[in-house]
């Protein structure tokens, strides 16, 4: 059963990491705690991913007030998880939660061009591609309501 945990002072230095050749579409745990605190002042939430005990990824929201939406920031799941549907849950759980808050109509996020599972995993949740690309980042969005 997976389960999102909120980051403590016990739990952040679980060394989680995806697969070589995917180290440059998502930051680190340490990264994705850093940003975490700078968007405090936006109600950032930041998820240690855990398969019943087991730690096995990591994500990151928080609200974008200027475009009435949250902003899916970071989602992964370690390599040696990968495969397993965690991703998947952890997503649809994430965004349970932003609609169980209820503030924005929108969630909006952006994959790395090439990162071909990221684009198919937000496709699948129904994510739909803007047709706005910031550098390269594509953007994509979803309604909650």
């Amino acid at each position: 059963m997976i389960r999102l945990n909120a980051f403590t002072p016990d739990n952040w230095r679980f060394d989680l990491h995806v697969r070589e050749d995917q180290r440059t579409f998502v930051a680190p745990t340490a990264v994705i705690l850093a940003r975490a605190w700078a968007y405090r002042d936006a109600r950032s939430r930041a998820f240690l991913i855990c398969s019943d005990e087991t730690p096995v990824g990591a994500a990151l929201y928080y609200d974008d007030d200027e475009a009435s939406c949250y902003e899916f920031s970071q989602l992964f799941i370690d390599e040696r998880y990968q495969g397993c549907g965690y991703g998947t849950e952890a997503a649809r759980q994430i965004l349970h939660l932003m609609e169980q808050d209820g503030k924005y109509d929108k969630v909006e996020l952006c994959y790395i061009q090439g990162n071909d599972a990221a684009r198919e995993l937000y496709e699948k949740l129904g994510f739909v591609h803007t047709g706005e690309v910031e550098e390269n980042e594509v953007v994509m969005e979803k309604r909650l309501r």
